[in-house]
């Protein structure tokens, strides 16, 4: 297939995947100004995803972002779609489908994905460089005040979720300026102190293990923290992880702050990618 003609076919798969994602919003308008019960909006939802599946498959072609030629080739990635789908993703798919996150991608990932260098990992997704590929981090005011024990004030909480890319080094100290500002005085400076929560209780807070933390479907409601460098992304379509080792999820940081409503802040060092290409 010449060049143009794969980019004629991308363009009308583009056109279809706009049609039916205004036809899907207008269903579920119509949804919510009806009564409906639990299970008939989650078979809407379900409807919808097989939808959206087997757009995604039309003649191999993909939506907004997928894996590379040369990814796909080499067996290196795999559209996450079909039967490929766990239960874990078919939630989180609700999930984004529920808050208004339509174009989203799913992509499953080699064993070795983490072994290899931040160039690897983005011909997997097929990310536009490696700045598009972010990850989860459970951060932990180890000095909170005792009766902060929990996550229920976001402007004061004892955990966070922060979201960083891998080409940047997140700065703690920043972090502690702004949470401590988001306490308006009430608490000094000594109270705030931010390291890497331990893993087991970052498995209890989200639900997910060591290299699978995301934002979304998180088993406690954890407030989320994201760098302002991922919200200027351009493309404006990032990767994270998706509540699996080997399960990676993208979409658009627009609709990403507007589902879930982040906080945005600078909370890296600078620094090249290559320092940081092999950590976690």
């Amino acid at each position: 297939m010449t060049l143009a003609q794969k980019s004629t076919r991308l363009q009308s798969l583009q056109k279809r995947y706009d049609d039916l994602s205004n036809r899907l919003a207008a269903l579920e308008l119509a949804s919510n100004s009806r009564e409906s019960s639990d299970s008939r909006v989650k078979q809407l939802l379900l409807r919808q995803l097989n939808i959206l599946q087997r757009l995604a498959l039309l003649d191999g072609a993909a939506i907004d972002a997928v894996p590379s030629e040369q990814a796909q080739a080499n067996g290196t990635s795999i559209l996450a779609n079909g039967a490929d789908v766990s239960p874990t993703q078919q939630r989180l798919t609700l999930e984004l489908l529920q808050r208004g996150i339509i174009k989203h991608r799913f992509v499953r990932v080699p064993e070795c994905y983490y072994d290899r260098d931040l160039e690897f990992r983005r011909q997997c997704l097929g990310g536009h460089s490696v700045e598009h590929l972010c990850k989860s981090i459970i951060l932990q005011n180890s000095r909170a005040p005792a009766h902060v024990v929990e996550c229920s004030d976001p402007l004061n909480s004892k955990y966070y979720c922060v979201i960083v890319q891998y080409a940047t080094r997140m700065n703690t100290d920043k972090v502690k300026n702004f949470v401590h500002k988001l306490s308006k005085g009430k608490l000094g400076k000594q109270y705030f102190n931010f390291r890497l929560a331990p893993e087991e209780i970052s498995a209890q807070l989200t639900g997910y293990t060591h290299n699978a933390v995301t934002p979304l479907g998180l088993a406690t409601e954890i407030p989320i923290l994201m760098s302002h460098q991922i919200a200027e992304l351009q493309p404006d379509f990032f990767w994270l992880g998706a509540g699996e080792v080997d399960l990676k999820v993208g979409f658009s940081a627009k609709d990403f702050v507007a589902a879930y409503q982040p906080m945005i802040l600078d909370c890296t060092y600078e620094a090249n990618a290559a320092d940081w290409e092999l950590e976690r």
